[in-house]
C-alpha cells in the first residue's frame, strides 16, 4: 500500500484520530454545494425575470415607494405610449409601478384613449383612478386650440386670437421680435409673410399659463418635427431645398381636396417646373390679392404684378401661401410619377381630371363649364 493511500485511509477510516475532522469537512462541503446550487438558481431566476420584463418593455426597477397626497403637475407629450406615460407617472410619484400601470391599461383596452396634455394630479393615486383621468383628458388649466389647414399667416393669427385671450398684435409681436424661432429659415424673420407655412395647423393642448410666444413656438416646433420626419431626398435631387418643399406643399394644400390626388397635383407642379412653364395656379393669385374677389378671378386679376402671381412669373412663389397638412408635405416630397401638365375640376367633390395633352385640356375645361364646375 502506498504512502498516498495510507494518508487517505488515515482520514477516512473510523476509529482513527482524524475521523471526526473528515466528517465535518464532508458536511461543510455538502452545505457549500447546496448554497452554491440554490444561490445560482436564485440568481438565474432573478436574471430570467429581469430579462423577460425588459423584453416586455419594462425595467428591472418597476416599483417606487411614493408619499401620497402631494400635488404634482404631469405633462404627457402627444403620441406617448402607455409605457412611456407610466414612467412619467412614476417619476412624478403619482403611481409606484410603471409595469402595473401598463398592465392595467392593457386590461382595460384603453391604450389608444389616453390623452396628451398637462394634468394636475396627486402622488399615490390608485392606478385605475389615474387611467380614468387620462381617458377623460386634461382638466382645468388646459384648453384646446385648433388651427385648420390652408390659412394665410394673418388668418392663422386671427384664428388663434378668437380662441385665446391674445390679440393679433400680441401674436404678431411675438413672431417678429425674435421671441419665436424656427429651424426652417435662417436669420430673423421681420415680416409676417416670412412666417407663412411655418406654424403647423393642428389641434393643440395649451396651458392657460402659456403666453403668445409659448403657443406660437409650440406650433413652429411642430412644423419642424413634421418636416424632419419626411425624406426630402427627391427634392434635393431636383436641386430644390426643404423650404421649397414647404412652398410646394402649400400649393398642393390650396389646390387639392382629396388626399389621393395630392401626389398627382405635386407631379403636375414638378413637371411644369421641369419644362420652365409658368405654374399658373389660381391659388397663388388669390394669395397675392389677399383673398378671392367676389365673382371669382378675372383675366385682369391674372395680370397682377406680384411675385406670387404664377401666371406672370416662372418658378415657385417666394414663400408658402398657407399652412399645410402632413399629407401635402408628404406629397411634395414624393410626387406621383406622371407626365401630366394640366388638370381641371371634374366633380363637385373636388376631384380633378388630369392630362398631358393641351387639346384634351381645353375639352376638359369645356365639359367643366357645361357642368357648372368652373366659370
Amino acid at each position: 500500500m502506498s504512502i498516498e493511500r495510507e494518508q487517505y485511509r488515515y482520514y477516512d477510516e473510523p476509529g482513527r484520530g482524524g475521523g471526526w475532522l473528515s466528517t465535518v469537512l464532508k458536511v461543510l462541503g455538502a452545505l457549500a454545494l447546496v448554497v452554491v446550487l440554490f444561490g445560482g438558481a436564485y440568481v438565474g431566476v432573478k436574471w430570467l425575470a429581469g430579462a423577460v420584463n425588459r423584453a416586455l418593455g419594462g425595467s428591472d426597477e418597476t416599483t417606487t415607494t411614493v408619499v401620497a397626497g402631494l400635488a404634482v403637475e404631469v405633462e404627457i407629450p402627444s403620441g406617448s405610449s402607455a409605457g412611456a406615460i407610466g414612467e412619467l407617472l412614476v417619476d412624478a410619484g403619482v403611481i409606484g409601478s410603471a409595469t402595473d400601470f401598463e398592465r392595467e391599461v392593457r386590461s382595460q383596452r384603453v391604450g389608444d384613449r389616453l390623452q396628451a396634455g398637462t394634468y394636475d394630479m396627486e402622488t399615490g393615486t390608485p392606478i385605475p383612478a389615474v387611467i380614468a383621468v387620462l381617458v377623460e383628458g386634461p382638466g382645468a388649466g388646459v384648453y384646446r386650440l385648433t388651427v385648420i389647414e390652408g390659412l394665410r399667416i394673418d388668418q392663422t393669427l386671427e384664428s388663434i386670437s378668437r380662441q385665446t385671450e391674445f390679440t393679433v398684435d400680441e401674436l404678431s409681436e411675438a413672431l417678429l421680435d425674435g421671441s419665436v424661432t424656427t429651424s426652417l429659415r435662417s436669420g430673423r424673420l421681420e415680416d409676417l409673410q416670412d412666417w407663412e407655412g411655418l406654424l403647423f395647423p393642428d389641434t393643440y393642448e395649451v396651458s392657460t399659463r402659456d403666453g403668445p410666444a409659448e403657443v406660437l413656438q409650440l406650433m413652429a416646433d411642430t412644423t419642424g418635427a413634421r418636416v424632419a420626419s419626411i425624406d426630402w431626398s427627391y427634392l434635393e435631387e431636383q436641386g430644390l431645398s426643404v423650404y421649397d418643399g414647404l412652398v410646394i406643399a402649400s400649393l398642393i394644400e390650396r389646390e387639392a381636396a382629396l388626399d389621393d390626388e395630392r401626389p398627382i397635383i405635386a407631379s403636375v407642379i414638378f413637371n411644369r417646373l421641369d419644362v420652365e412653364m409658368p405654374l399658373q395656379i389660381d391659388a397663388t393669385v388669390v394669395y397675392a390679392l389677399r383673398g378671392m374677389p367676389e365673382g371669382g378671378l378675372s383675366l385682369e386679376d391674372l395680370q397682377i404684378d406680384s411675385p406670387y402671381n404664377t401666371y406672370r412669373y416662372i418658378g415657385l412663389p417666394p414663400t408658402p401661401i398657407s399652412g399645410s397638412r402632413l399629407a401635402s408635405l408628404r406629397a411634395a416630397a414624393a410626387p406621383a410619377d406622371t407626365d401630366f401638365i394640366y388638370y381641371v375640376l371634374a366633380s363637385e367633390d373636388g376631384a380633378h381630371a388630369f392630362t398631358a395633352d393641351y387639346d384634351e385640356f381645353l375639352l376638359l375645361q369645356e365639359q367643366a363649364r357645361e357642368n357648372g364646375l368652373i366659370p
